[in-house]
């Protein structure tokens, strides 16, 4: 059972690192709006759910804060949606499954390469989660330390992947698999000379339909995966 929300009178005015004025993208604010119209709750019983003040989730909903990740899931979970409709992505229109031997690669599919990895999208588009099938080779971006909102979750197909967690070291073998918050700063390298393919999913605040991966050498280069 979970527990009772917090009184709102308990309620910090903003989540900590989220007090930059004017930092909303348009677009969002309206459809946290509509979303919780549509659910039939009121900005104070929204509030109180999803464990903010009411202060705080009407300048989310003008467009005077911009939300983190953790605030999306939250109101997600209130509402009883995805993160996807209320950052007001379209469903993705395609079939639910993609198949391996379909002939050619349809534009989106087409692998995609940034600083030396190789990124063929295995999942569809518009989602919270982007799914990737990425090749990493031997001596490329292995110190490169990445720290961005999100989780990540991978998977070692083949060869073998050095991953660095905060203090910690790894070394994961194919069948391996690795699931972590992507706020702990973190590294990928591959082991051998061969390099190392993975099966890799990550959140996303966004899903541009132009961009696999936000990684060094890229035009929006930002929050890199």
């Amino acid at each position: 059972m979970s527990p009772p929300p917090p009184d709102a009178g308990s309620l910090p005015s903003e989540p900590a690192g989220e007090t930059g004025p004017d930092l909303a993208e348009p677009v969002v604010a309206p459809h946290l709006r509509a979303v919780r119209r549509r659910a039939a709750l009121t900005l104070e019983t929204a509030a109180r759910i999803a464990g903010m003040s009411p202060a705080y989730l009407s300048r989310l909903e003008t467009g005077r804060r911009q939300p983190s990740l953790p605030t999306l899931l939250a109101l997600a979970r209130c509402y009883g949606t995805t993160v996807s409709e209320l950052l007001g992505e379209a469903p993705a229109d395609r079939d639910a499954v993609i198949r391996a031997d379909e002939p050619g690669d349809p534009p989106d599919r087409v692998p995609a390469r940034a600083g030396g990895w190789t990124y063929r999208r295995a999942g569809a588009t518009g989602r919270a989660l982007q799914a990737l099938r990425v090749h990493v080779p031997y001596g490329s971006q292995g110190d490169v330390v990445r720290v961005h909102p999100g989780e990540e979750w991978l998977h070692v197909l083949s060869g073998r992947l050095r991953l660095r967690l905060g203090d910690s070291a790894h070394v994961l073998a194919p069948g391996d698999s690795a699931h972590f918050d992507s706020l702990t700063p973190h590294r990928l390298a591959a082991a051998d000379p061969g390099g190392a393919d993975l099966l890799f999913v990550h959140t996303l605040l966004r899903s541009p339909t132009d961009t696999l991966c936000l990684g060094p050498g890229r035009p929006t280069a930002g929050d890199q995966s």
